[in-house]
């Protein structure tokens, strides 16, 4: 039974989002949208992953060091400590928020003592210019391609597994991902950015991809099988746009949205049937731009994460006793949770007006002295 954190009628909804993430982060240790990569010890793991789409290097060691080793630094080390979109965790782990392609190079994580643990050697691929195909449109993936530079290289794209179907027991869709990779006759593939770093020759088809695909798949458990859902109403502003974000979604998982219970496809949206909605490619889902009111859902893994309603005349509170009508799973603790944010609201306005008040209240009288008031 998933529990909800809810809102009703919020002063604004980037405030309400940041209000319910602190309740959601407290309440429950999520992983969070990183997408969390391993190395065996003393091993060294190279790899290909997207730019602008946060990840977390793992470490064995507790309170391990970090050095970053770029392509543009003659060999001398940075710590990690100090790049600004990095962050050492105390469990030894290193999150990389937001990576730019700049951030490709070589990152060690150290013991105390200096010791290596391991390593890992990362292309950040430019997520900006993403190749998007859909198979169900006749669409196809790029071709390879040679290289002329003296070693019969060939550039071609190298595919991760598919991921899991966005929803079941109807027709869902299922991406995988694709990074540019270089071959050369008897060698191992190298990743594009270490192979042609040092050659400053612009490829066009240097580039990740995302191919999509119609699926089926049969449910194997409950839709709403996540421990917290996230329930937000708000207004939204007449004749403009705005962003819903998915909690815990990312290019790397199974994204699904619906808006009044009608899937989003990015069929659809390839092909230009759907127009009142546009589904980011760069993050593979897990933003979504809306242009009219509506009750959109958004899945993760096939599981319910978060619904949204943004409404533009209606009354907020009558438009949430609507969303809790029959057939909508409302657990117990989400009224307390809903019950337990007003107060917290309600308090810090209490204390604001009342500090207001005794500053006005005690304020000394110019030419008198101080007199202190005793209240028995």
């Amino acid at each position: 039974m998933p529990r909800l954190v809810a809102s009703a009628q919020p002063p604004s909804q980037s405030t309400m989002l940041t209000i319910l993430w602190i309740l959601l982060s407290l309440a429950l240790p999520v992983s969070g949208p990183h997408l969390p990569v391993s190395c065996p010890q003393a091993k060294e793991c190279q790899l290909a992953l997207l730019s602008n789409n946060d990840v977390l290097l793992e470490c064995s060691i507790s309170k391990a060091h970090w050095f970053f080793f770029g392509l543009d630094t003659d060999d001398k080390p940075i710590s990690c400590s100090v790049i600004s979109n990095m962050k050492e965790n105390p469990d030894g782990s290193l999150l990389i928020k937001n990576p730019s392609p700049f951030n490709t190079g070589l990152y060690k994580c150290q013991d105390k003592n200096g010791n290596q643990v391991t390593r890992y050697k990362i292309d950040f691929q430019d997520i900006m210019r993403l190749h998007v195909t859909h198979i169900d449109l006749s669409q196809k993936p790029l071709t390879n391609e040679t290289l002329n530079l003296g070693h019969r290289e060939v550039l071609y794209t190298q595919w991760e597994p598919w991921q899991r179907c966005s929803t079941c027991e109807s027709l869902g869709e299922r991406k995988r991902l694709g990074y540019c990779y270089v071959k050369e006759p008897l060698e191992e593939p190298v990743p594009c950015g270490f192979y042609l770093g040092e050659t400053k020759i612009y490829y066009a088809r240097v580039k990740p991809e995302m191919q999509v695909e119609t699926c089926y798949e049969t449910c194997k458990g409950y839709l709403t099988g996540g421990d917290y859902v996230i329930f937000d109403n708000f207004r939204l502003t007449e004749s403009k746009s705005t962003w819903l974000t998915c909690p815990l979604a990312s290019i790397y998982r199974p994204v699904h949205w619906e808006a009044n219970d009608i899937a989003l496809t990015w069929q659809e949206q390839i092909s230009g049937e759907n127009l009142s909605s546009f589904m980011d490619p760069y993050s593979g889902g897990q933003q979504l731009q809306i242009f009219q009111p509506a009750i959109y859902r958004c899945f993760v893994e096939q599981e319910l994460i978060a619904q949204f309603n943004p409404i533009a005349s209606v009354d907020l509170l009558e438009a949430e006793s609507q969303s809790k009508g029959p057939g909508q799973r409302q657990p117990g603790k989400a009224d307390l949770v809903l019950r337990g944010l007003k107060l917290v609201l309600l308090m810090v306005f209490l204390l604001i007006v009342g500090g207001f008040l005794c500053k006005v209240a005690f304020r000394p009288v110019p030419g008198k002295k101080n007199q202190v008031l005793l209240v028995k």
